[in-house]
């Protein structure tokens, strides 16, 4: 754990994130939202319960995001996997999503929060496409954090859909055979110019990638806590960094003559 100090605003000198230099605090970071579910079962109630206070964390995650500085944020908000839960959990989901695209949205212009949608939308409802698209022009312009939301997304399916315009490209003559190599697949890639992720976030306590983002996070740090989703706040998020800024990151590379260097 890095000791030299608190990271510091630059514009206020406020201390942010108590034990951590802005050397160390990362760029892009990806959060597993996991928990809902049994939060609610917890409480006796049903599990859109947790999906409609799971909701209140994105917004406290995003807001403390911004104000530490961090480019990127990305939210695996629904998985291509999701669509074999119940039905009257799915609507709730899909109906969630257009709440929040169509109640944040003012509040997202105001904190200059830029929104981008990966995942395969040709698979998601009329309403939830119209509503996704209407927040990424509302919010085109915002020059701070980019907030991505994962929907309808499967890091198997994003790769596959990537390897095709590859194919594409290569059948029509406008890619090379040989000039296929990674940067080819990064910029085919739904989140195409974006840094990957350097924090991958799991709540909920599961030990697992779940389809998510798996070309981008082959560098991450991960950061695994037992809390559900609906109570991770600005203290789990903290603690977080800190567990990331204590990290040697070598990227395959030696330090400090350690022979392992993955």
């Amino acid at each position: 754990m890095t000791t030299a100090g608190p990271t510091m605003s630059s514009e206020t000198g406020e201390a942010l994130v108590e034990g951590v230099t802005p050397d160390r605090m990362p760029r892009h970071i990806a959060i597993i939202m996991d928990g809902n579910g049994r939060w609610a079962a917890e409480r006796g109630f049903p599990r859109e319960f947790g999906h409609r206070n799971g909701a209140s964390a994105v917004r406290a995650a995003l807001t403390e995001c911004a104000r530490l500085g961090v480019e990127v944020l990305t939210l695996y908000s629904f998985s291509s996997e999701n669509w074999r839960r119940p039905a009257r959990e799915i609507g709730a989901l899909m109906s969630l999503c257009v709440d929040y695209c169509e109640g944040e949205r003012e509040h997202l212009k105001r904190q200059n929060i830029r929104v981008r949608v990966i995942g395969d939308r040709e698979g998601l409802p009329d309403e939830v496409r119209e509503a996704v698209v209407h927040l990424e022009r509302a919010t085109a312009g915002c020059t701070g954090l980019t907030l991505v939301l994962a929907l309808n997304y499967g890091s198997r399916n994003e790769i596959a859909r990537a390897a095709r315009r590859i194919a594409e490209d290569v059948c029509a003559g406008r890619l090379a055979i040989e000039c296929v190599d990674e940067s080819a697949i990064d910029e085919r890639l739904d989140t195409a110019g974006l840094p990957d992720p350097d924090l991958l976030i799991r709540t909920g306590g599961e030990l697992r990638l779940s389809n998510y983002l798996l070309w981008q996070v082959g560098y991450a740090e991960m950061h695994v806590t037992e809390t559900f989703w609906p109570d991770f706040g600005v203290a789990e998020l903290h603690a977080a960094i800190r567990d990331f800024a204590g990290r040697r990151r070598r990227f395959g590379g030696l330090d400090g003559g350690d022979p392992d260097g993955r």
